[in-house]
């Protein structure tokens, strides 16, 4: 299956994932899930995550994160910057996703890396997705 975007694909994987409870997820890997999938574990809205290969092909496997009470730890995941709509912004524009609680992964010249870490960098990019 050829996808066009493998952020947004990767993005609904886990939403409805976590929206079903369910404990892990598995997907194609790349350098750039694999970057998303560090920052979402420091960030704390995902448990782990592990790249398996097994004829060739590269998982990625996502361990999903629950509250006491069995709810998701990711309330909203949204990608912000799309193939038909690239955001662009400089370090003194960097969005605080729900007023600083929650989280923005942007893509810089240094790297993939939050919102916060970008702005201690006073470096801009392109915002990727933001997550609460």
């Amino acid at each position: 299956m050829n996808v066009t975007d493998p952020i947004a694909d990767m993005l609904t994987r886990i939403r409805n994932a976590s929206r079903s409870h369910h404990p892990r997820v598995e997907m194609p890997s790349s350098r750039l899930k694999m970057e998303v999938a560090k920052i979402l574990k420091e960030e704390g809205y995902i448990a782990s995550y592990k790249v398996s290969e097994e004829n060739r092909k590269k998982t990625l496997r996502i361990t999903l994160k629950y509250n006491a009470d069995q709810a998701p730890v990711i309330t909203k995941l949204t990608r912000v910057s799309k193939p038909g709509r690239r955001v662009y912004v400089s370090h003194q524009e960097i969005p605080m996703a729900l007023g600083g609680l929650g989280c923005t992964v942007l893509t810089t010249s240094l790297g993939l890396m939050s919102g916060s870490k970008a702005r201690k960098a006073k470096v801009g990019g392109e915002i990727l997705l933001e997550v609460w």
